[in-house]
């Protein structure tokens, strides 16, 4: 996810504090992966230096003085350039499971079992997602689903793999 993207749509509906950024940030995206203060202020820096939002204004605060950003008109070219480009689809071509496996068959391992703890994994991480799901917002179930289809498909993987395990054993061996 683009954070400064992101932060830059969020002021597309009228100026903001760094902090109040921050809270609807996480508000709306960062149930999981909340923003940290300092990567408010410094994606803000960035942007300000770039032309991509203005400082709007300068409140006096009880700590520091609070900046009031704003978009720009190239902030919202910037934004809306990123909205219309479709994200690279991830292939996943190389993935860190697929290592251990092959890793686990070359050193006298068991692959099967490597397999069986990462598939009850998958089925323990869906099962708290389906609950989260059940009593989250729309936003949350979408979240949730989008997760959970991953998994899925990290499931059928694993199953099919573990159908071609003696195969794999055989081709890593040569």
């Amino acid at each position: 996810m683009s954070i400064g993207h992101t932060l830059l749509g969020l002021l597309e509906s009228g100026p903001r504090h760094g902090y109040d950024l921050k809270r609807a940030f996480d508000g709306k995206f960062g149930h999981d992966r909340p923003l940290h203060y300092g990567q408010v202020y410094s994606t803000m820096a960035r942007l300000l230096k770039h032309g991509l939002v203005e400082v709007e204004g300068i409140e006096p605060g009880g700590g520091p003085e609070r900046k009031r950003y704003a978009i720009t008109e190239a902030g919202i070219t910037d934004v809306e350039k990123w909205l219309a480009q479709p994200e690279k689809p991830e292939p996943y071509l190389q993935n860190t499971l697929y290592t251990k496996v092959v890793l686990a068959l070359l050193t006298g391992r068991s692959a099967a079992g490597l397999l069986d703890t990462q598939r009850s994994e998958h089925l323990r991480l869906m099962r708290e997602l389906t609950e989260r799901k059940r009593h989250g917002d729309l936003a949350d179930q979408l979240v949730c689903d989008h997760a959970l289809f991953h998994l899925e498909a990290d499931l059928r993987w694993l199953e099919l793999t573990a159908a071609r395990l003696d195969l794999l054993a055989a081709e890593v061996a040569e």
